[in-house]
């Protein structure tokens, strides 16, 4: 019977992650605009972020915009860029 409920509507992990696999597409999404920023316009990002934290946005608002923007950070200085599944750990 569990089996059977399980197969209709997914695993624990399999509902969760998709609620998750949205929020990595936004990610996703954001990433060539923030590879297109210049370097002092990126630094400004943080301020921009404090700022609308602020304001009254969420951090949970702000989300696919700290992760995009701490991804191209990690391109930018490591060489390195976090995978999807980085980014579905860091959701957690």
């Amino acid at each position: 019977m569990l089996n059977f409920l399980t197969k209709i509507f997914g695993s624990k992990n399999d509902r969760e992650l998709k609620k998750i696999y949205p929020i990595v597409e936004k990610i996703n999404c954001l990433e060539p605009q923030m590879q297109q920023m210049s370097d002092s316009e990126f630094k400004e990002q943080t301020y921009k972020f404090k700022e609308r934290i602020q304001n009254g946005e969420t951090v949970e608002d702000l989300l696919p915009e700290a992760f995009a923007a701490v991804r191209e950070a990690s391109v930018r200085t490591l060489k390195m860029r976090h995978f999807d599944v980085q980014l579905i750990g860091g959701v957690v």
